[in-house]
């Protein structure tokens, strides 16, 4: 699986962008987006579940980042509202193929295809 993500650039604090991970048109299943900020380790952001209504958000983003997946299923957003500085990362979506228990959602080594990444910097 190869993913694609886009969607980074610059923004003000307090602004919003929406990024997006497509995945050579086929479908996703389920998917999680992480970040990495300088000098930090890798974050879990957001991520859903095939046949989980349910998202999943850092506590760091919650509230203000929505993880959103088209009806087709080969696109998956990444909605990011009301950011801070410290939102500044690289952002990087990922699949596992076999639905993930919920105690391993938020661990990357979960995660067996990653995309590029893509950055976000938010100015303040």
């Amino acid at each position: 699986v190869q993913l694609q993500a886009s969607g980074g650039g610059l923004v003000q604090a307090g602004g919003s962008l929406r990024l997006s991970c497509a995945a050579s048109g086929r479908s996703m299943s389920n998917v999680a987006w992480f970040r990495q900020a300088p000098g930090k380790e890798r974050e879990f952001v957001a991520a859903i579940r095939l046949g989980d209504t349910n998202k999943y958000y850092g506590d760091s983003v919650k509230g203000r980042f929505a993880i959103l997946r088209d009806n087709a299923k080969t696109t998956v957003h990444l909605q990011m509202n009301s950011l801070k500085p410290e939102d500044t990362a690289i952002y990087y979506c990922a699949v596992k193929e076999n639905r993930p228990i919920l105690s391993a959602l938020r661990l990357a080594g979960q995660y067996s295809y990653w995309g590029q990444g893509t950055l976000v910097t938010v100015s303040s």
